[in-house]
């Protein structure tokens, strides 16, 4: 069984909805894996993933109501086969708190959609409702191109 953690800076948008459509997508393909989101920041630790990615995610059926915002830990650097970072900040972040024997399970999550010619999945929280759609497609997108690259491992 492969682990997967995605990651963003708060743990209430972009990676907890990567959770859940890749929780999905992943099981609709018959792919078992260990799915989990974390945040680089400890700021929303407990919260709810943001009421517009919840919206967002419910009316393409994903469900993000279980999900609570948690801190990248120590531990999760050994335990998870893949980190999935949204962005280079936090991408570097990873890094740079990694064991550097360790830095080979750490990617940018967009790298997995082969047709995207954006590498970084933008933060919706500043923005609207259309933001929360955007985030929405990448992720399908690039959720879809990790299940294909998993199968072929």
């Amino acid at each position: 069984m492969v682990s997967v953690l995605f990651v963003c800076l708060g743990n209430i948008c972009r990676s907890p909805t990567a959770e859940a459509v890749f929780r999905k997508r992943a099981a609709q393909a018959g792919l078992a894996v260990e799915v989990d989101s974390a945040g680089t920041g400890a700021w929303h630790l407990g919260a709810l993933p943001d009421e517009r990615a919840i919206a967002a995610g419910l009316a393409r059926g994903y469900d993000l109501s279980a999900i609570r915002a948690r801190q990248v830990v120590a531990a999760d650097y050994g335990h998870f086969d893949l980190l999935l970072a949204m962005d280079h900040d936090n991408l570097e972040t990873l890094k740079s708190r990694a064991p550097k024997t360790l830095h080979d399970r750490i990617k940018l999550f967009l790298s997995f959609d082969p047709q995207q010619s954006l590498v970084v999945v933008p933060d919706p929280y500043y923005g609207g409702d259309d933001g929360f759609e955007k985030v929405l497609d990448l992720i399908e997108a690039a959720s879809d191109g990790l299940i294909v690259q998993l199968r072929a491992s």
